[in-house]
């Protein structure tokens, strides 16, 4: 059985993120379906402009950190009671948490650590960059210095386009 909600993508060029920026923006007042924008950095407002919602990430962050700082708690208690006890200032290995100043710098390490490898492991999963994953970029020159609008093809598309400033225009 063929797939009948197969819609063709136009692929159209820029050179310029303020230009993108508002191509976005006109396309997206027209009510015509952006389905995916690519630059070779950053643009700031287009998330906003095409009304992609807030992102999770930094709550991801802070449960990784809390993720890194029990590994380090728990490690930290561990080795001072099972595995090499000693006696810190006089006190005895069982009190932790008289002898947790100590393990300051341990606690924040492990927790900013855990944090940032994790989260850098969730972009590449959530972004597919793992090794072996398919490329996901139609055009390399949007690596270097080319921006691209794909957008679902629909009657008018190609004139919004071409009045949005778009330097090429193709059929994917």
């Amino acid at each position: 059985m063929a797939n009948t909600d197969y819609k063709p993508l136009l692929r159209a060029i820029y050179k310029d993120d303020d230009v993108v920026l508002s191509a976005v923006k006109s396309l997206r007042e027209k009510g015509m379906k952006i389905k995916e924008v690519y630059s070779p950095f950053p643009i700031h407002g287009l998330d906003k402009a095409l009304g992609l919602k807030e992102t999770r990430i930094a709550m991801a962050a802070f449960m990784y950190g809390l993720f890194g700082l029990s590994v380090a708690i728990t490690m930290t208690a561990y080795m001072m009671n099972f595995d090499w006890p000693q006696n810190i200032g006089g006190k005895p290995s069982m009190t932790w948490g008289n002898n947790m100043p100590a393990f300051v710098p341990i606690l924040f390490e492990l927790t900013v650590f855990f944090a940032a490898h994790l989260m850098v492991w969730t972009f590449m999963i959530i972004n597919k960059l793992y090794p072996g994953a398919e490329p996901q970029n139609p055009d390399p020159r949007t690596t270097d210095d080319h921006f691209m609008i794909e957008v679902i093809a629909a009657k008018g598309v190609i004139d919004v386009l071409k009045e949005s400033g778009a330097k090429e225009i193709s059929e994917a």
